[in-house]
């Protein structure tokens, strides 16, 4: 793995480095599992919402995150379940995980969805602020009271 020893730049925010899987830049709420995620049948590509029972995110929307997650599993249709989500305007703004696989990857390039992993994925909680900058993951924790970005908005779309 690439992972390199994280950074602190100011307090309350770490610096991580992985692997770009698709370069660009995005920003917005951190939405973690600690699970894998399949897109396929297990998110609605029309909502963003988390279908699959029983899995930690199912009930919420990965629309406007940034997705972190370990990997993902299922179907390789799953790719296109991603490019579903960026058409219908339900996608993360970017993704992480500890180690890639080829059907989130795929979807990621396909969508235009900034993507890296090779990244301690444990060092990131739900609600932080994330922006993903092609390799660079910074990580601002997230206000405890109401958990709000720094922004004080939801996820932004940073690329073009």
């Amino acid at each position: 793995m690439n992972m390199e020893e994280p950074r602190l730049d100011v307090p309350g925010t770490v610096v991580l480095s992985g692997r770009v899987i698709k370069s660009g830049r995005g920003a917005g709420l951190a939405l973690v599992s600690r699970d894998p995620v399949g897109f396929l049948g297990g998110v609605d590509p029309e909502t963003g919402i988390v279908l699959e029972p029983g899995h930690p995110l199912q009930g919420r929307s990965v629309a406007g995150t940034v997705l972190v997650f370990p990997t993902g599993k299922g179907s390789t249709v799953g790719s296109y379940t991603i490019l579903r989500l960026a058409r219908s305007g339900h996608a993360p703004v970017a993704m992480v995980n500890a180690q890639s696989e080829a059907i989130v990857a795929v979807g990621a390039i396909i969508a235009d969805i900034p993507m890296v992993d090779q990244v301690d994925i444990g060092l990131i909680q739900d609600g932080d602020w994330v922006i993903v900058e092609d390799e660079v993951v910074t990580v601002t924790r997230a206000v405890q009271e109401g958990r709000n970005s720094p922004s004080g908005g939801g996820g932004t779309d940073l690329r073009g």
